[in-house]
């Protein structure tokens, strides 16, 4: 596993280094002693998430929890591919408010390390995309925050307009500081 510092503080992309043979394809997601060697700090995992997208133009997010709930996450996509945007709401950053998008898909087997505070959003490019989160930290609805996908405070570059979104996260009053 290699690690890639990116523009947001603390937010990391994970490059697998795949084992390919005439079988297909293996990888390590997630491997502990490679962790503690990196610039990342990922103890535990509490909580592993599978998501799974019917529908192309699918949008989950902007979702982050608070402390004492505030978890770290890495997102892999195991099927499919996201276009997938981070934002920095951690006020003693800073990258404070900055947000910053990346493609992640089975195919470039990227992983995403989000830090505890920052909101993540993701849309899906294609039908069937499934996606594999590792948490930090519990759910806790009670400490769950969101940011609305569409909010004209940050000015979201997404490749289209949602086809598929949760009643919630299309209801998300705008930002204010």
């Amino acid at each position: 596993m290699k690690f890639k510092k990116q523009k947001i503080n603390d937010v990391y992309l994970i490059y697998a280094e795949p084992f390919i043979d005439k079988r297909g394809i293996f990888k390590r997601n997630f491997c502990l002693e490679e962790i503690k060697k990196s610039p990342i700090s990922f103890r535990s995992i509490k909580q592993i998430n599978l998501s799974q997208n019917i529908h192309k133009k699918t949008l989950r997010g902007f979702h982050y929890q608070v402390s004492p709930y505030s978890d770290k996450k890495i997102i892999s996509c195991v099927k499919g591919s996201i276009h997938n945007i981070v934002l920095d709401m951690r006020k003693k950053s800073k990258t404070y408010l900055n947000w910053q998008s990346f493609k992640i898909s089975e195919k470039n087997m990227l992983s995403l390390f989000i830090p505890a505070g920052c909101a993540n959003a993701y849309i899906t490019m294609e039908k069937n995309t499934s996606i594999l989160y590792y948490h930090s930290e519990f759910y806790n609805p009670q400490y769950s925050r969101s940011v609305f996908y569409d909010d004209p405070y940050f000015n979201f570059d997404w490749p289209f307009k949602p086809k598929v979104i949760s009643e919630k996260d299309n209801n998300i009053d705008n930002f204010k500081i």
